[in-house]
């Protein structure tokens, strides 16, 4: 069972307010101060950008009028194929607002290469794919049709979908969105809780693509920056990033809705690498659990807006089934 469909409900009530209300926006909110060049992983990004410009699929919707507001929807996408998993994990590994390495620019086409199998597997045995971009564009066709509904002065909406790590990224998305002559465009993340290594990251590469092409906006940008989990470095804590408040914060506001009816724990996933992440771990807290006897356990994914390859795999094989069989 996953608690999704409420998360975007709320964050439609969110774009509501603030199409009727522009002051309602957030401003534009990043973990340090954009930096104007982003060393390797800009580079690559703003490299590759450039080669896609002219063979970059439009995002075909269906649309009578020209559209006046883009809702820029926000996330990591996940590889559609299993061709695509190696520079999937080539431009995360690049991403140093999600995480900082040694020499990173060397340092991570090798881990990207070394991990390429290995997430293939896992990508197999969820189907071949991810499917984020599917329910991403299915939860934006729903969206902009209540948008023109609750927000008439603002229509026609259009939907963008602008990924991180894989096509189409948002760069490209970017480009679309000024080729159609929008009025207003609306950065909105898909990550409920705020944290510089995901949002952050994403409202980074919206400032890079405009340094880099050496111009201004021609729509008038807004954001909706969180709503009201995901693995966190410590070091990104450290720095003071309000991942793990805002995440501790909704657990605690969902409890409270359910009145405590039962005992509960916050736990993280999706470890990678040898350094210290938030704890405690899903793995080691559901084995802990069951060896004190607790063995009907519900894993509720509370900062996804839909499935993936943390949910399908993760949750409901890695989890579910490895570990029930222990």
């Amino acid at each position: 069972m996953r608690s999704l469909g409420a998360n975007m409900a709320a964050a439609l009530r969110a774009a509501g307010v603030l199409l009727r209300d522009p002051l309602a926006s957030s401003s534009w909110r990043v973990c340090q101060p954009w930096r104007w060049k982003s060393g390797a992983a800009a580079a690559a990004v703003t490299t590759e950008t450039a080669q896609h410009a002219q063979g970059a699929k439009p995002q075909v919707q269906p649309q009578k009028r020209k559209p006046k507001t883009g809702i820029l929807m926000l996330n990591m996408g996940g590889p559609e194929t299993l061709g695509d998993v190696h520079d999937f994990l080539l431009r995360l590994f690049l991403d140093r607002d999600l995480m900082t390495l040694p020499i990173q620019n060397k340092l991570a086409p090798f881990i990207a290469k070394r991990r390429t199998p290995k997430i293939q597997e896992q990508y197999r045995r969820i189907g071949g794919g991810s499917p984020i971009k599917i329910w991403t564009s299915k939860q934006g066709e729903g969206m902009v049709k209540l948008l023109d509904e609750l927000s008439p002065n603002t229509a026609p909406h259009k939907y963008y979908i602008g990924f991180r790590y894989v096509h189409p990224l948002t760069e490209e998305a970017i480009e679309e969105m000024e080729r159609d002559g929008l009025e207003r465009a609306i950065a909105f993340t898909q990550y409920p809780q705020y944290s510089c290594s995901t949002t952050g990251s994403s409202l980074n590469a919206i400032y890079r693509y405009y340094n880099q092409v050496g111009r201004k906006p021609t729509m008038k940008w807004s954001t909706i920056d969180r709503w009201p989990t995901h693995h966190l470095l410590i070091q990104v804590v450290n720095r003071g990033d309000p991942y793990p408040q805002e995440v501790s914060a909704t657990v605690q506001k969902v409890m409270e809705r359910l009145e405590y009816c039962n005992p509960y724990r916050l736990v993280w996933q999706s470890k990678v690498g040898p350094m210290p992440w938030l704890g405690p771990q899903t793995d080691e807290s559901i084995k802990g659990l069951c060896e004190r006897g607790r063995k009907n356990i519900l894993l509720v994914p509370i900062a996804f807006t839909s499935d993936h390859i943390e949910t399908l795999y993760e949750l409901d094989i890695e989890y579910s089934q490895v570990l029930a069989k222990e």
